[in-house]
């Protein structure tokens, strides 16, 4: 009997990919409480995850201008960036990528716009919610999310 090699499967044949995004911690006061949207979407495994609105850098935008566009359009609220609050940088792989992602987070402050998710047009965010900012902990699913958060807050609370 004679055995035929089975070609050699590719090891680690991934294409490695760097992606840029932004958006951030868009800020509402009412009645002296800062509140910020947050968003829910659909995870590859149809679970419901509760994030900050983010998203691609597109061509001859700048990160400040994707932030607040982002925002807008995840959200339905408009903002204008305040300051840098931080980067969050990940790794994850597809079954034909390996994603370096790095996200640049602002804090932005609310200047128009009502709460919907009508206006995204990759239909990713499938609810949009007003979050108490002291309790966006709570609601945000992911630690880094809320690290991001909670730097939005001390930025807002100033020094103790």
């Amino acid at each position: 009997m004679t055995l035929t090699p089975r070609p050699a499967r590719p090891r680690g044949r991934h294409l490695a990919v760097r992606e840029t995004s932004a958006g951030g911690v868009v800020v509402d006061v009412i009645d002296g409480r800062a509140r910020i949207p947050v968003i829910a979407r659909r995870n590859r495994r149809a679970r419901i995850e509760w994030c900050l609105p983010k998203g691609h850098v597109e061509a001859g935008e700048t990160l400040v201008q994707t932030a607040e566009r982002e925002v807008a359009e995840e959200t339905g609220i408009e903002g204008r960036v305040l300051v840098t609050l931080g980067t969050i940088e990940y790794r994850f792989s597809t079954p034909s990528h390996r994603i370096h992602k790095m996200v640049y987070h602002y804090l932005l402050e609310a200047t128009g716009g009502r709460l919907t998710v009508d206006n995204d047009p990759d239909h990713e965010a499938i609810d949009a919610a007003w979050v108490s900012l002291d309790e966006a902990h709570q609601r945000l699913t992911f630690p880094n999310e809320r690290r991001i958060a909670q730097l939005a807050w001390r930025c807002l609370a100033g020094p103790a």
